[in-house]
């Protein structure tokens, strides 16, 4: 979807993106001008370790970026899941700013972007710009704190149960997800065989079942019975801090406070 922007100033159209729509209408025309847009397939690779990261990337509506940290027996593992919520890619940073992990693309579908050189630049002729971008900063953080928690004190079951609740949120899907059992084993950091037992003792109780390339979702109160809270707390640390941009609620344009 193409950013435009009236002659009286009023902005058009935006992407599907809740960061992007949580601006006030000034400090979006700062961006406007220098978004693209793209569609971006799955599995497509956005950043490398070290790579030096020059591009803001803003998922839209169904698509999802994974953040997934290289391990030394070869095996990735993924951290967080960033959907229409959000950002990835020199979020508060300025200068030159290395990736650390490798950034993918989970689902794919349209992509908004902008050189980090641009949203600086917005950002230096805007306080509430910048407050909004630190803001998410900070959201980003809290999930990343969760999972490392999670990681350390939840069951394979709870977090397999959470992070497909997680997919479906973002996604907008409230059927099914497009995970395989392949994905679903790099979300947990285990081997194939055993997300597939895991989603097996899932169909035996009727909560889940599969397809190919997808887990479809039968009973979506036996699911959230089965998942840990930490998907609702990183809710509420958003509700807290950028309210209505986590993907529960749409938030209408120009809905930013200072």
């Amino acid at each position: 979807m193409d950013a435009r922007i009236s002659k009286t100033g009023e902005i058009e159209s935006r992407p599907a993106n809740n960061l992007l729509r949580r601006l006030n209408a000034a400090d979006f025309a700062l961006l406007a001008p220098h978004l693209a847009f793209d569609e971006v397939g799955a599995n497509h690779l956005l950043y490398s370790p070290g790579d030096d990261v020059q591009v803001v990337h803003f998922p839209c509506g169904p698509s999802l970026a994974t953040f997934l940290v290289p391990n030394e027996d070869g095996r990735d593992v993924e951290t967080i899941l960033v959907g229409r919520e959000g950002a990835v890619g020199g979020i508060v940073s300025e200068g030159f700013l290395p990736a650390y992990t490798r950034i993918c693309v989970k689902f794919g579908g349209p992509f908004a972007r902008i050189h980090v050189g641009k949203l600086d630049a917005a950002k230096a002729r805007s306080a509430s710009l910048r407050n909004i971008f630190a803001r998410y900063a900070d959201c980003m953080l809290a999930q990343i704190f969760q999972s490392t928690a999670c990681n350390a004190i939840h069951s394979i079951e709870q977090r397999t149960a959470k992070w497909i609740l997680a997919a479906m949120e973002r996604t907008g899907d409230e059927s099914s997800v497009p995970l395989t059992h392949e994905q679903l084993a790099t979300l947990l950091g285990v081997g194939r065989s055993y997300a597939s037992r895991v989603l097996q003792s899932f169909k035996a109780e009727g909560v889940l079942d599969t397809r190919r390339g997808a887990i479809l979702v039968r009973n979506h109160d036996g699911l959230r019975l089965r998942a840990c809270l930490c998907n609702d707390a990183v809710k509420m640390h958003f509700e807290e801090v950028l309210r209505g941009v986590y993907p529960t609620e749409e938030p209408g344009h120009g809905s930013a406070q200072g």
